[in-house]
Order: structure tokens, then sequence, then C-alpha cells
């Protein structure tokens, strides 16, 4: 089945993960790590650029995905005033097309209790790149890399209706959306229903992807399936983040 192009829906993909200390070369190299990834993920996510004022003069700053470059970019996000609050960095892909373009921010490297270190990407809503990315095997992939890269407590790839309807019926911090990693839990991901598939990330975790076709809001049947996976994850005790 040829995955179709929903434009009621706009998607994104995040990793999330608690406190954390770490170095501006220990972020760097996870970084690092997730350049690399991404750039096999799909075309559109070899070529990166810091953001400016304007499409020109972002073009004008491409990213050199180096160790050394990209410590010196994250020491450059670091909070002046509080430490505790890590680095921070974003990342835009040249795309010519606003709805086919990709941005991502990074906070890494955070140990206050009162934010979240996370990766979170905004994709492509329509367009050539859109038709690629927004799809189970990209996502499954592009949720991997993140798991891999950032050692986060879940990873998820979801539309941002979802993540609404999901916070109106649930307090859960962790989404199950589209394609959901989780760290290795204490507990084992129990039996989930078809179509849903179950794949494990080496000795990190586990993969969840609900659908292999896109998954929407729109449709009741992937709306009920999630609610069900939700349901048993949560009373598995899976849906509640590792770090503190």
């Amino acid at each position: 089945m040829t995955e179709g192009n929903d434009e009621a829906e706009s998607y994104f993909a995040g990793a999330y993960w608690g406190a954390r200390k770490e170095t501006p070369e220990e972020c760097a190299r996870r970084l690092e790590a997730f350049f690399s990834l991404l750039g096999r993920v799909d075309p559109s996510f070899i070529h990166w650029y810091r953001q400016g004022k304007s499409r020109k003069d972002a073009l004008k700053h491409p990213i050199e995905p180096t160790l050394a470059e990209l410590e010196k970019l994250l020491r450059k996000g670091k909070d002046r005033i509080v430490e505790e609050l890590g680095f921070r960095f974003s990342a835009w892909n040249g795309a010519s097309d606003d709805y086919d373009g990709s941005a991502f921010k990074v906070t890494c490297g955070g140990y206050s209790p009162r934010v979240g270190n996370a990766c979170v990407l905004d994709l492509p809503s329509r367009g050539p790149n859109a038709d690629r990315v927004l799809t189970t095997d990209v996502l499954r992939r592009l949720v991997r890399g993140l798991a891999l890269a950032w050692a986060p407590d879940f990873a998820v790839a979801i539309s941002s209706a979802h993540l609404q309807l999901l916070r109106g019926n649930d307090p859960a911090e962790i989404w199950p959306g589209w394609v959901l990693y989780l760290a290795r839990h204490p507990g084992s991901v129990p039996p989930l229903p078809a179509p849903v598939r179950i794949e494990p990330v080496e000795d990190k975790g586990t993969l969840i992807i609900l659908s292999p076709e896109r998954f929407t809001v729109s449709s009741p049947a992937h709306v009920a399936l999630a609610e069900t996976v939700r349901e048993r994850l949560d009373r598995a005790g899976l849906l509640k983040p590792l770090s503190v």
C-alpha cells in the first residue's frame, strides 16, 4: 500500500531524557553521531545549516559536523547564567520550501530537574521530502537513530494532532505514537495486537511500530489501535520516564 499524503496532520520526531550532566565534548560526540545517523536515514537529512535571520543568511553558514566544530557551537549555546540548564543547538536542512523542510533543536547536558533534555525534529509536511520521510521505514530508522545517538528515556515519531489527543485523554509523560522507542525497562513490553511490530534496538531498548501505513487521527482504526497499545503499556508500567 502506498502511504498517502494527509495535509491535515504535521509530524515531528523527538528524543527525551531527564537530568543528565554532560560536558560540551560529551554532547558534541552525541551530536556528531546523530548527524552521521541522520545522513543515512534520508537524503534531505545530509546537509544542515545554522539557523539565521533569513533563508539566504542561513545558507551562508553550513554546519561542519566534526567533533571540534560541534563542540564550539554547543559552547556558544551554553546558558550564560544557569550552568545546569546545559547547552542548546539548532539546525535547518536548507530546503527551498518551508513545507518540505526540516529543522531540529537540541538541549543536552542539562541537569536541572526543572528542564528536560531533548532532540526534536520538525518534519516536512508536504512535497517530495515529505513523501519519502513520512513513511514507516524512514521514521523507524529515524527514531532508532535518535535512540542510539542520545540514549533517551524514550523517542517517538508522532503527529501533532495525535499528541493533542493523547494529552487530552491521559497525563502519561511518554506518548505511544506512530513509532515509539522505550529504553530498557525493568518490565518487558507486553504482547501487542497486530499489525503492531516490536523490534529490539541493540541492547538499549525497544521499538514499537503501530502501523505499516501512515498513522493519522482521521482513521478511527488507527486511533483505536493506539489506545489499545497505550492501555497495555500503561498497565505494564512503561509510560513513566526512567530518569529523575
